[in-house]
């Protein structure tokens, strides 16, 4: 039997209150292959999914509405639950009957994905679209199609072109404003034209994804009564864009191809506008939404995508992500997944772009039960707009979480130019500079202990070395920065061309530290160096591109060979990922 604590929504959970209900939510997102100790490679870590949602201590957060998680959490199978159910099982029938020819590989796949679903009905614990993604998973493997919707979505996205070029959409975008705009100066009267269109855009480009079946036939009239209806406060949607007229970074995440077009004609927008978009699409099949390499198959799709800059890499860096952006102010990613946003599963590129938005703008019906109908907060403010059933032009806002403390790239920038200008202030007293590069976060539970460590150390240091200015990264640390941040942060300090001497620690200094302070070396740091971090294997390797162009760094310590332990640092975390046997 099912025995949870109360709660009213899911933001009320935490696990460590009661050990039988600790036990069934771990079962519950085991169940759905969620839990990152289970599968640390394709689910996300805590740290990670505190790049997006706002998360207290040991709080639960599972990838689905309220009203969804309480009817999975209470015994039996509720009416409404059944329906959930039953809709992904015909979506799966259809798909498997339209694209399977062969009778026995059919009637093979059909009845094995029956087996999960009766399985998946007696628990009802599964997540309706977790169920349908692996059913789905079974149905590609077998049948040898990785996208049986390519045709489908490129006829979509020719239709969604002529949307735009039909005259109801001309006449829609183009009319003047009606009663004329009051305005005290021409730089008002812009913002209000911007907020204008944007506010038209975001209504047309709804129409294609509620209505994706009438985009074959090209008959846009029903569109007209509809669009004429749509009664809409966008005082929230102003107020978010007009307290950042220099440029916002915004997540862009689409509904479906047919609309797509309209889509991009909405980030041309933004883009004049002076703001950044990232797009993120999918990483593989998931019926009508685009995916990250449709434009691969699709001419009509690659032309209305001229301009956007691709990012391929799943797991890329901070650092490399805001250069791109910089360079790039349109930028495609994927989420990582074939299914509705779940931010569990969405890859390391997802997660840090989402992090280093200011806005998440999400459309269509789905995004909005996994955003709006969840009642977490989360560390971006989200905006998310969609049509209901009757076709309803409906926009909902969700403020960021008040705990959510964003450091921009310019506060960071800032603090890196601190460090900067006292590295040149030493240069220009005649002193050598040197930079201690040692394990923080490596070994579980010895943070503290590796900090006490640095700071001896160094201390050390300074008493013996003369006129030498010593960078202790442990005696930066700012509250609040995660990981993401201090590396973005310190590698502006490591590639300023300052540093006289770059010194990695070395066994020998941590004898010597704990010989400062009185103690024996605990056997959790016997035998420890600067190779055993990912932090310094990292900057091991900025340090010889830095030498590249600054022949006289010198570099001490263990040799390059020996940084080989560690090949990535837990995303938002001071730890590194576990090394893999």
């Amino acid at each position: 039997m099912r025995a949870l604590l109360d709660f009213t929504s899911i933001k009320d959970i935490h696990y460590g209150k009661d050990p039988v209900s600790d036990a069934w939510l771990l079962h519950f997102m085991t169940s759905n292959h969620l839990e990152n100790f289970m599968d640390p490679i394709k689910n996300a870590s805590p740290e990670q999914l505190r790049f997006m949602v706002a998360l207290d201590e040991n709080q639960v957060f599972a990838p689905c509405s309220d009203w969804l998680f309480k009817r999975l959490v209470t015994p039996g199978l509720a009416a409404d639950l059944l329906q959930e159910y039953i809709y992904v099982w015909k979506t799966l029938i259809k798909l498997v009957r339209t694209h399977v020819s062969d009778k026995y590989q059919r009637r093979l796949i059909l009845n094995l994905c029956r087996h999960k679903f009766k399985q998946a009905l007696d628990a009802s614990i599964l997540i309706p679209w977790r169920l349908l993604k692996g059913m789905i998973t079974i149905f590609l493997s077998r049948s040898g199609l990785d996208d049986p919707y390519r045709n489908r979505k490129s006829i979509l996205v020719s239709r969604g072109r002529a949307y735009l070029e039909s005259d109801f959409f001309k006449r829609a975008m183009e009319s003047c404003p009606y009663p004329s705009l009051d305005c005290k100066c021409l730089e008002d009267m812009r913002f209000e034209l911007d907020m204008i269109e944007l506010e038209r855009l975001f209504r047309l480009s709804t129409l294609p994804d509620t209505w994706c079946a009438d985009l074959f036939s090209g008959d846009f009239s029903r569109y007209s009564s509809c669009f004429s209806k749509d009664k809409i406060d966008f005082t929230g949607m102003r107020n978010i864009f007009g307290k950042s007229r220099s440029g916002l970074k915004i997540l862009y995440l689409p509904d479906e191809s047919g609309g797509l077009p309209a889509d991009l004609l909405m980030v041309k927008s933004l883009l004049r506008q002076g703001h950044s978009v990232i797009m993120a699409f999918k990483e593989g099949f998931c019926f009508d939404s685009p995916t990250f390499w449709d434009n691969e198959n699709d001419p009509a799709l690659t032309e209305v995508l001229k301009g956007a800059y691709f990012i391929t890499e799943s797991r890329i860096s901070k650092n490399e992500l805001l250069d791109t952006l910089r360079k790039n102010p349109f930028v495609i990613i994927s989420d990582g997944t074939r299914e509705r946003l779940n931010l569990i599963r969405c890859s390391v590129t997802f997660a840090r772009a989402w992090k280093e938005s200011d806005l998440i703008l999400a459309k269509g019906w789905a995004n909005r039960r996994r955003l709006i109908k969840n009642t977490h907060q989360f560390t971006r403010d989200v905006m998310c707009f969609h049509r209901n059933r009757n076709g309803r032009f409906k926009l909902e806002f969700k403020a960021k979480s008040h705990t959510t403390h964003k450091f921009s790239e310019l506060d960071i920038t800032a603090k890196a130019d601190e460090i900067i200008a006292e590295m040149q202030q030493a240069r220009s007293e005649r002193k050598a500079v040197m930079f201690y590069s040692g394990i923080v976060g490596s070994i579980p539970g010895q943070v503290e202990v590796a900090i006490g460590l640095l700071r001896t150390f160094v201390s050390d240091l300074r008493s013996r070395l003369e006129d030498t200015y010593i960078i202790n990264p442990a005696e930066h640390f700012v509250e609040g920065m995660d990981a993401d941040d201090l590396m973005f942060m310190w590698e502006k300090v490591q590639r300023s061309g300052l540093i006289s001497i770059w010194r990695f620690q070395t066994y020998a200094d941590i004898e010597r530290s704990f010989e400062l302070m009185g103690k024996k070396v605990p056997t959790v740091w016997v035998g420890k160096d600067a190779t055993y971090s990912t932090g310094c294997t990292k900057e091991r390797y900025i340090a010889q591109d830095v030498q590249k162009q600054h022949r006289e760094l010198q570099i001490l310590g263990p040799g390059p060979d020996k940084f080989l332990r560690r090949r990535e640092y837990g995303v938002g975390r001071f730890s590194d990922v576990v090394i893999e046997s």
